[in-house]
């Protein structure tokens, strides 16, 4: 029987079994495999998170806009997001934030508060990348900062940080790094241009 005489069934038959062969190839080929971008994260967005009332939004750190700050091991960052108290009634309070990616978190209330109250924001960083446009028009702004921070604090990847609040508790959120304007270009021995000098 040639392929243009075969019966249609037997043709429906065929295309099935190659589907699900197909199928079976195409999803061993990832079996086993850890994907290099599980933990990376975009470079530019930040992160978010909620716990009871507490919605955390564009939680990410600043890429180091003057000589203050730096993302080498030992360096400074600053911390950026807005915590918006979902609640109608109840204020809330951030007291305290942490990471094992840093050395110490330093919060500076300036001339705000960490109180949150109901339908009311907290935001720490640069305003204007810091403040969803959904935030409440009540903001109170601080300044976070990231001290004596380990390696790993890259732009691309994410570490965790741990903001605790006195009624929401603890809310963990994988952060991102700001890549900034211009990322740095690492350069390596499989690096093209470098792999050409040594010819």
């Amino acid at each position: 029987m040639t392929a243009l005489n075969a019966s249609p069934t037997r043709r429906v038959a065929t295309a099935v079994a190659l589907a699900a062969g197909a199928t079976l190839v195409l999803s061993a080929c990832g079996a086993g495999q850890i994907s290099q971008t599980a933990t990376q994260a975009a470079a530019v967005n930040g992160n978010q998170a909620t716990s009871g009332n507490i919605a955390l939004r564009n939680v990410h750190v600043v890429y180091p806009n003057s000589e203050d700050y730096s993302i080498e091991p030992g360096g400074s960052a600053q911390l950026a997001f807005t915590a918006v108290n979902l609640s109608e009634h109840q204020t809330d309070r951030l007291t305290g934030i942490k990471s094992d990616y840093a050395g110490s978190v330093t919060i500076d209330d300036k001339a705000g508060t960490r109180e949150i109250k109901p339908q009311a924001a907290l935001g720490a960083g640069n305003p204007d990348v810091s403040v969803p446009e959904e935030a409440p028009e009540t903001l109170s702004l601080i300044d976070v900062t990231l001290d004596d921070i380990r390696e790993g604090v890259r732009p691309g990847l994410t570490f965790p940080v741990t903001f605790t609040f006195q009624n929401a508790g603890d809310v963990v959120v994988q952060v991102p790094v700001d890549a900034g304007h211009e990322a740095e270009r690492h350069e390596s021995e499989k690096s093209p241009d470098v792999a050409e000098g040594h010819h």
